[in-house]
């Protein structure tokens, strides 16, 4: 007889996509370090997240009693939602291990440290935020990163010209 293996498949599409990003933050912030977190979400915070309907520009996120919090973050409400819709700055539980939690509650502690949601993103289907904890940059830091961004594109277009013999 022969057994044939059932293989699971679902409609969840595979990968990572890209709902929202904070580019502005890279520029104002020196990012330490980087954590992947799950979010709670209300059935039209998610519907209208597939419709690509957020943004990252305010928001940050604290600890409180061991549980991590992200604020100021705007989820637009879902366009065919009823009464049940959801407010679109609430604040929303983060998923993160206890271990996760508590190192970096310790790393808060240090002065100027702060995190900041670096992008928003389906991963298998499920809604993820990727963390930053970042220190604020000062103006004269701000500058020089601007510096060498334009000095490394100009030493690439120079590469390039030089490849292609002009």
């Amino acid at each position: 007889m022969n057994k044939i293996a059932k293989s699971q498949s679902s409609n969840r599409p595979t990968g990572r996509q890209i709902i929202a990003s904070n580019r502005k933050a890279r520029h104002d912030y020196e990012i330490l370090d980087t954590y992947e977190a799950g979010i709670a979400l209300t059935g039209t915070e998610v519907k209208s997240c597939r419709a690509g309907r957020a943004t990252l520009v305010d928001g940050y996120a604290t600890i409180s009693e061991d549980e991590v919090w992200l604020r100021g973050v705007h989820i637009a409400e879902y366009a065919e939602g009823t009464w049940t819709n959801h407010a679109p700055r609430r604040a929303r539980k983060l998923l993160l291990h206890r271990a996760e939690i508590l190192r970096l509650a310790g790393k808060m502690r240090e002065s100027g440290t702060a995190l900041i949601p670096l992008s928003l993103y389906f991963s298998n289907g499920r809604v993820k935020v990727e963390l930053g904890l970042a220190r604020g940059k000062r103006e004269y830091d701000k500058r020089q990163t601007i510096a060498k961004r334009d000095a490394d594109r100009e030493l690439e277009r120079y590469a390039g010209r030089r490849a292609k013999g002009h």
